[in-house]
């Protein structure tokens, strides 16, 4: 899974996503490893849990300060995804704040984006429709890819290179910085459907979709948000140029970059560059992803565990580049593929498989078949049907 209004006027169009971690692709595999409980700790992660305390141990600037040049050098620091908490607050006293200007700047951007479709079937250059595709399958695997499976689930590493060129594209997205990212991720993560996630599905497709970007973050969100360990992330100076830059970054990648290569590379009018490559494709990915948070949330099947909320949705795996298959990504938040099919329906992974194959990525964690069968027996849909039913509810066994 995202991101909140921020500094300025830019960075007031903030978002989010979804995304995992596993056994290493290597000759690795976990079948024969005691089963991970309901809340998916990675099996390669040290068995230890974020406390909620919302003291931090060390301040940011002295993990500044601390941390070496190159990541590689603390990857083998394997980020721990603390067990998902269930329990909701008695009673929900807070009252929600409506943020106008992020009303008044998302309006604007999806009636911009209606133009821009016009212009499309209208006066557009086949080029330049072509080119907004291109970015938004670029930028759309600079979220799947980098800010989600890479940075926050860490299930698979990336050297130098890649992580560069991961965090450009991610900038194309203008998702929020790639801390922000990861650090809304993996609290909707360990406090899913609650007060505390970021976009609680509970409350509605709506506000899963985008209305939580319309209104402050729940105290809950803020408070937990201080508990998460981050320090990986601070850990990796990609990661911490790309925080402290990313304004001019974003301006550069999102806005002025789409609209110029049209205008100076084939010839391409503003105003079609403009609304077209820049304001459309921005739009467009912006729902690819918060689909993932609202649509994924909602409707499809449990195939993997129906005690969780999210679902397989295949529509939505083809939108957002592989990310819809939601049920099996909760159910193992640490498998880099984030579904049981590989790559099929999953361009992220061939992604990542590909330079894997280039030697840029490593480490990929993966789940053994022999798992996700018993997971599907013990907790999945099918056990439903194969077991007594009590009170419309069939009975499901914790793995142990």
């Amino acid at each position: 899974m995202c991101h909140r209004v921020g500094r300025d006027l830019l960075s007031n169009l903030i978002f989010d996503t979804n995304f995992s971690q596993v056994t290493h692709r290597s000759n690795l595999s976990i079948s024969d490893k005691k089963m991970a409980p309901l809340s998916s700790v990675n099996p390669t992660q040290t068995v230890t849990q974020t406390t909620d305390d919302p003291t931090m141990e060390s301040s940011m600037d002295s993990i500044l300060q601390s941390v070496p040049d190159e990541c590689d050098k603390v990857e083998e620091k394997e980020v721990i995804l603390p067990e998902k908490t269930t329990t909701e607050s008695p009673k929900d006293e807070h009252n929600m704040q409506i943020v106008w200007r992020n009303v008044i700047l998302f309006a604007y951007l999806h009636i911009a984006s209606l133009y821009g479709v016009y212009l499309m079937f209208t006066s557009a250059m086949w080029q330049t429709n072509l080119f907004a595709v291109f970015l938004y399958l670029m930028s759309g695997i600079g979220v799947t890819a980098g800010a989600h499976r890479l940075w926050s689930h860490r299930s698979y590493k990336a050297r130098l290179p890649l992580r560069i060129f991961l965090a450009f594209i991610f900038t194309v997205a203008f998702e929020n910085d790639i801390f922000e990212w990861a650090r809304d991720h993996r609290v909707h993560h360990k406090y899913s459907e609650t007060d505390a996630d970021p976009h609680n599905a509970k409350r509605g497709f709506f506000f899963a979709h985008i209305g939580w970007l319309l209104c402050r973050k729940h105290p809950e969100v803020i408070k937990k948000g201080k508990a998460i360990d981050l320090s990986d992330l601070m850990a990796d100076p990609v990661v911490r140029f790309h925080r402290k830059h990313y304004v001019p970054l974003v301006v550069l990648s999102c806005f002025v970059l789409p609209t110029l290569v049209p205008m100076y590379l084939w010839g391409e009018t503003f105003m079609n560059s403009l609304f077209v490559a820049t304001l459309f494709r921005f739009c467009f990915t912006l729902n690819q992803t918060w689909l993932v948070n609202s649509a994924a949330h909602m409707w499809g099947n449990r195939p993997y565990d129906i005690n969780i909320n999210p679902r397989e949705n295949t529509w939505v795996a083809l939108g957002a580049v592989g990310e819809g298959f939601h049920n099996y990504h909760h159910t193992f938040p640490y498998d880099y593929a984030t579904s049981e099919y590989g790559i099929k329906l999953n361009l992220t992974t061939t992604f990542i498989d590909v330079m894997a194959w280039l030697g840029l990525a490593y480490d990929r964690k993966t789940v053994s078949k022999g798992m996700i069968t018993a997971r599907k027996l013990r907790t999945g849909e099918d056990s439903v049907r194969a077991q007594p039913v009590t009170n419309g509810v069939g009975s499901s066994t914790k793995e142990d």
